[in-house]
């Protein structure tokens, strides 16, 4: 499996009641072995996560299903990403 960094940057009128969902979504990811690191940034703008998935379209699939993507409360990027 690859390695890729989802960046989830909050969009104007963040609702802050989503985040359990979000953390419940983490954790199920987490439990797969597929989230290696993940957190919030120090200025609440939003936070990242390490994703393990086979492939770019399966990461993109993956972090689609955050439901902070589904409500649009943030803006989902992936990169893949050649850490060393």
């Amino acid at each position: 499996m690859n390695r890729y960094l989802v960046l989830v940057m909050r969009n104007p009128g963040f609702d802050t009641g989503l985040v359990p969902a979000h953390r419940d979504f983490l954790a199920g990811l987490r439990a797969q072995q597929r989230v290696e690191l993940a957190g919030g940034f120090g200025d609440a703008s939003g936070g990242a996560y390490l994703l393990r998935a086979a492939s770019l379209a399966d990461a993109r699939a993956i972090a689609e299903r955050d439901p902070l993507h589904i409500e649009r409360a943030s803006t989902v990027t992936v990169h893949e990403w050649n850490a060393t």
